[in-house]
């Protein structure tokens, strides 16, 4: 490889790890506070998951011959 070959492919090297730094910095900007960033920090912990505690309950008057409701 000539030359300036190589420094043109060097010059293109850094000019492509820019660009991928500035679309990695941008990308985490847009994605700051996404919903999945809460969910991953915990932000739903608390809550308890009542969709699993009506269908318990409701199962468990069906067996008693009770009403569903």
């Amino acid at each position: 490889m000539t030359e300036a070959a190589r420094k043109v492919a060097e010059q293109t090297e850094e000019r492509l790890q820019e660009v991928a730094k500035n679309a990695r910095e941008r990308f985490d900007r847009v994605t700051e506070g996404r919903f999945t960033d809460k969910v991953k920090n915990g932000a739903f912990a608390d809550r308890a998951d009542h969709g699993t505690d009506q269908e318990r309950d409701q199962a468990g008057r069906r067996e008693q011959g009770g009403s569903e409701h």
